[in-house]
């Protein structure tokens, strides 16, 4: 690999999981990765966190020949008063300033976002939503989550909270409708969309039904099979989901939707939820489209490489 100059803007964008974390140095205006590494992510130790990190961004120096730019996506929130970690399935992160501990450390600014936010931003920048006035990204995994770009720039909100759309709450007419319990959120709320629309929602809904624990992979096999279990389970999932989507349009009306997670794979979604999004909105609103992810796994280093990029440009 040649050695790139110090005048070409090595960003790195860091995507921070349970169980790993994944360095990618991006170079040029295409965003073309130049050097990946991934190690395992110390989850219980704050210190042992912060070492591994700069030992990735160390190495990544070292290798190209210069200091880049680094964009952090990271699961859970940052309170924007206290600057502290919230919500991270990373507990070495809750309660921590996870920001000024890594800029002292590697000596250099650090662009954070979480990673619902950089999957949306990856998409919006040269992915699916490239060229789109705005987008939501919406994010079907374990959880429920996303992010919202306007011109192809991540807004945050108020309390930097702007595409947390999972912690909305389930309407009691529609859980009667489809005789659903009151499930508790672990945010502290009840009834989440998080907790019915998600992959582990998936999963959870077919297990209500009578079903064996299965994952939402499965679940859509069998259903694709024929079991009737399945496919009641699949039709109610469809409609509270085309709710929460039907929601982001009448506040948000983004020019396109982007799936991401686990669920983003499942075709038949991008088959049927427009329609059921239609049947949620009034007459002559219009239901955006609905895309499956350019970047799949790469959005979460790509979006925090661009998160630094923009931070960059705000300096």
């Amino acid at each position: 690999m040649s050695q790139p100059s110090s005048t070409e803007g090595m960003l790195y964008g860091v995507d921070i999981g349970g169980t790993k974390m994944e360095l990618v140095a991006y170079q040029g205006a295409d965003l073309t990765a130049r050097w990946r590494r991934r190690v395992d992510t110390p989850t219980k130790d704050f210190t042992a966190f912060v070492e591994a990190l700069a030992g990735l961004v160390e190495a990544a120096d070292a290798s190209l020949g210069q200091r880049g730019a680094i964009g952090l996506g990271l699961p859970g929130v940052v309170d924007p008063c206290s600057g502290l970690q919230l919500s991270s399935n990373v507990p070495a992160l809750n309660g921590q300033a996870v920001a000024p501990a890594l800029t002292a450390r590697l000596q250099r600014p650090v662009a954070i976002g979480n990673d619902c936010q950089c999957f949306a931003l990856s998409e919006a920048c040269g992915g699916a939503a490239a060229g789109a006035e705005s987008m939501f990204g919406a994010i079907l995994g374990t959880g429920a989550g996303g992010g919202y770009c306007v011109g192809g720039r991540l807004l945050r909100g108020y309390n930097s909270l702007a595409g947390e759309w999972g912690h909305c709450s389930l309407p009691a007419t529609l859980r009667e409708q489809h005789g659903l319990p009151l499930w508790p959120c672990a945010c502290g709320l009840s009834a989440c969309l998080e907790r019915y629309v998600s992959g582990s929602g998936l999963a959870a809904l077919y297990q209500f039904f009578g079903g064996p624990a299965l994952d939402a992979a499965a679940i859509n096999a069998q259903a694709e099979a024929g079991e009737a279990l399945a496919q009641r389970t699949l039709a109610v999932h469809l409609d509270l989901l085309a709710h929460g989507l039907a929601g982001l349009v009448l506040v948000l009306d983004p020019h396109v939707i982007v799936l991401g997670g686990g669920l983003s794979k499942l075709q038949r979604l991008y088959r049927d939820l427009p329609a059921a999004v239609a049947r949620h909105l009034f007459a002559g609103a219009r239901v955006p489209p609905i895309l499956p992810p350019a970047f799949g796994d790469a959005g979460g280093t790509r979006g925090a490489a661009l998160l630094a990029r923009q931070q960059q440009q705000q300096q």
